[in-house]
């Protein structure tokens, strides 16, 4: 590893510990660069503030280990990681959400969870003609949805077992990417 990478995770288990205890917006540069033996220049190298260090988090985390799960059969694999990102990040991502750094969260659900859906979209429309519009439109729609659903078990404490509410967004959803793809092929709005 590199010695940017090791820095950057420093002052990221810096900032997860702090928010342990501490609203993220009580947080200051250097409390982070204070807790992990660090200077003020060497954060602002790294990073612009607090909140593209957060940004940096919620990316080399869990986005790019999601990636791998773009497909129609491991779609729901892929959410239920999100899930267990969240679940076991538990007051780092409650703190994120009742946060001026919420953009955060919600730029990483929605990335995550958009990759994930585009590439099934992308799979179950490889011998279709729906066009890259529609298929970003009808990817957005799942995806609001999704993060929608996140979002709010987070809010009500996140009581419900992933693997519950994964099975019934699967009952829910079965059949319906393919259904809305047929709907728009060939469509000339």
């Amino acid at each position: 590893m590199s010695n940017s990478f090791l820095t950057r995770n420093a002052l990221a288990h810096s900032l997860k510990k702090l928010m342990e205890h501490t609203p993220l917006n009580k947080i200051t540069v250097k409390h982070l660069v204070d807790d992990c033996g660090l200077n003020r220049q060497t954060f602002y190298y790294h990073f612009q503030d607090i909140f593209d260090l957060l940004g940096w988090i919620y990316r080399t985390e869990a986005v790019e280990s999601i990636s791998q799960y773009r497909s129609y059969s491991t779609w729901t694999d892929g959410f239920y990681k999100i899930f267990c990102y969240i679940e076991s990040n538990r007051t780092f991502c409650s703190n994120t959400l009742h946060s001026l750094g919420r953009n955060h969260l919600d730029a990483f659900l929605y990335e995550v969870t958009n990759d994930l859906v585009m590439g099934v979209i992308h799979e179950l429309a490889r011998e279709m003609e729906v066009s890259a519009e529609d298929k970003r439109f009808i990817a957005n729609f799942y995806t609001l949805a999704f993060t929608g659903l996140v979002i709010q078990w987070m809010r009500d404490g996140m009581k419900d077992k992933p693997e519950h509410i994964i099975a019934k967004l699967s009952g829910l959803i079965e059949g319906n990417f393919l259904r809305a793809l047929h709907r728009y092929e060939n469509k000339p709005w």
